[in-house]
């Protein structure tokens, strides 16, 4: 895996895997069942990926909002590719919603709603709660 998998938890933040994809608990959660998209390959611009990993994006994507749906209830969904810190490609995949969520006995409010997401407003999970949300939303990937 790319050192912009790794950063993000890899393998314990690792929630499901695809041929050209991993998708990950994002250890900050900016809102609950945030998620990083990342590509498994060594591309640092979006550009550069095999036509293979854009026509499995679409499979992606779909499973992704099917288990998020599930899983936090979203309203609507940001992808925010931002790339400025960790260069392989990857997005930060942000469930929105109107009314806070709680998650094991923690509310977690969406802080822009309706605006932008506030990314510095992210709840830092310990490595067992990481490993306790990864968990979850493995279910609703099956």
């Amino acid at each position: 895996m790319n050192p912009t998998i790794e950063k993000f938890g890899w393998p314990g933040s690792l929630v499901k895997e695809f041929d050209h994809w991993v998708v990950l608990a994002r250890p900050a959660q900016v809102t609950l069942g945030s998620l990083v998209l990342a590509a498994k390959s060594d591309a640092t611009a979006y550009g550069a990926l095999p036509p293979a990993a854009f026509a499995e994006q679409g499979v992606v994507v779909a499973a992704i909002e099917r288990a998020l749906a599930a899983f936090c209830q979203y309203e609507r969904i940001n992808y925010l590719m931002l790339m400025m810190v960790d260069p392989n490609v990857h997005f930060h995949v942000i469930p929105r919603y109107a009314e806070p969520r709680q998650w094991d006995g923690i509310d977690l409010p969406d802080a822009g709603w309706p605006g932008p997401p506030h990314l510095g407003s992210a709840m830092s999970l310990t490595p067992e709660q990481l490993a306790v949300i990864t968990g979850q939303l493995q279910l609703n990937f099956r």
